[in-house]
């Protein structure tokens, strides 16, 4: 029954620090948008808050394995998004007082702890959920990721139109504020003593010169590309994020295309999110007989088939294109995580979890760009084909993984 409680607070700590998350981005977009009177500023600081995760996911994921207490870790690094968002948002106010680089600078570094709110609280679910528990656990955590895309950004826009610019920056910070107690209350893990550097206590952030540092954050990235079930799902995750990446930047025009006005695009993303939601919620109650791997090689396809389905500009297609779209989102997310527990070392699952995430959000970024630049020379539609032929390599990426982990789904227990 503790262990069930644990579980529970961690979840829903979570879930209030995604949707923080979720909700800062549009909310600074529009911030910035509205203060500076740029969209070259606005652009620039998603961009940069987004680039810098891809380097800070392996430091921090290094970090809280080494760690004896990842809860007290995990809370610090939420605190220190929280602070960084705020200070984003003071020096917007002050623009014109102050130089744009400063607010970069800041950006930057709110993005460098941005893979705390992700694969932070992911890599903690073994040592609260038993071997048995873990699928369940698994698809529930996937679930507030999706939770989270539905409820941050139309929070933000509800915040910015009622109270004005910057409101949404301040929920955001409020809201990944309130999961610090959540975080707090990861247990320690005193069986980290010995594998320790004695100097570096809790912040060996402060020793990347020492060399069983450096071992360490190169051993998470050589696990990651030599365990071929986790090497080929972190390919197959990424390419597919890019995809989606390429996808969110034609919402708007899809959404005045076929809903009459750009910013009922937003309807879109919900829908998808709905649909994931559901998707998941149905593998919390009932695992699939055949193993995640095996979903990977799928759910690329139904994204594919439901970016073509938008392509061809037809309403009547429009919903079963989310359906699709949520059916794939969903359970691939939960499939990444499944294999990702299964495969990864105890020793390294932090900063394999926290580099993946870093990576997926680089993936996300080239996509949006790539898709920026063919609808600037192309159409919404080539931008739609494109989002669904990246998908298809995904899911190329993906065919061998059937034949290595056919069977039901199978976890390492965490002490394995």
């Amino acid at each position: 029954m503790k262990n069930r409680y644990a579980l529970r607070v961690h979840l829903t700590g979570a879930a209030v620090a995604r949707t923080g998350d979720e909700m800062s981005g549009p909310a600074l977009l529009l911030t910035a948008l509205a203060l500076t009177g740029s969209t070259a500023t606005a652009s620039v600081l998603l961009a940069g808050m987004t680039f810098a995760a891809a380097v800070g996911g392996p430091l921090l994921g290094l970090l809280l394995d080494r760690s004896t207490r990842p809860g007290a870790l995990l809370a610090a690094a939420l605190a220190g998004h929280c602070l960084a968002l705020l200070a984003v948002l003071w020096t917007l106010h002050a623009h014109g007082e102050l130089p744009l680089v400063m607010t970069l600078l800041i950006a930057l570094g709110a993005g460098l702890l941005g893979p705390v709110l992700s694969a932070g609280w992911t890599s903690q679910l073994p040592r609260l959920a038993g071997p048995a528990a873990l699928p369940r656990a698994t698809a529930l955590d996937a679930m507030t990721f999706h939770v989270a895309a539905l409820v941050g950004p139309a929070l933000a826009g509800t915040a910015a139109g009622l109270l004005g610019a910057g409101t949404g920056v301040v929920v955001a910070a409020v809201l990944i504020a309130l999961s610090l107690p959540a975080a707090l209350s990861v247990p320690p893990d005193p069986s980290r003593r010995a594998a320790r550097n004695p100097r570096s206590g809790d912040l060996p952030v402060l020793l990347l010169a020492d060399r069983r540092l450096r071992t360490e954050l190169r051993s998470g990235y050589r696990a990651t590309v030599r365990n071929r079930p986790l090497a080929r799902a972190t390919t197959v995750t990424v390419i597919s994020c890019a995809g989606e990446g390429a996808f969110v930047v034609c919402v708007p025009l899809l959404g005045g295309q076929l809903l009459g006005d750009p910013d009922r695009g937003v309807i879109l993303l919900s829908g998808i999110a709905v649909a994931a939601v559901a998707a998941n919620a149905l593998l919390a109650r009932r695992p699939p007989r055949r193993g995640p791997d095996r979903i990977l090689n799928w759910s690329p396809l139904a994204l594919a088939l439901a970016y073509a389905l938008m392509a061809t500009g037809q309403p009547v297609l429009l919903v079963v294109a989310v359906v699709l779209a949520g059916a794939g989102e969903g359970p691939q997310l939960t499939a990444l995580f499944t294999i990702r527990h299964r495969e990864a070392p105890e020793r390294l699952r932090a900063q394999i979890f926290t580099t993946g995430a870093s990576l997926k959000l680089t993936g996300f970024a080239v996509g949006a760009a790539l898709a920026g630049l063919v609808i600037s020379l192309g159409s919404l539609t080539a931008a739609l084909l494109a989002a669904a032929a990246v998908q298809l390599i995904a899911a190329l990426c993906a065919a061998p993984t059937t034949a290595r982990h056919p069977g039901r789904l199978r976890f390492r227990s965490p002490e394995s």
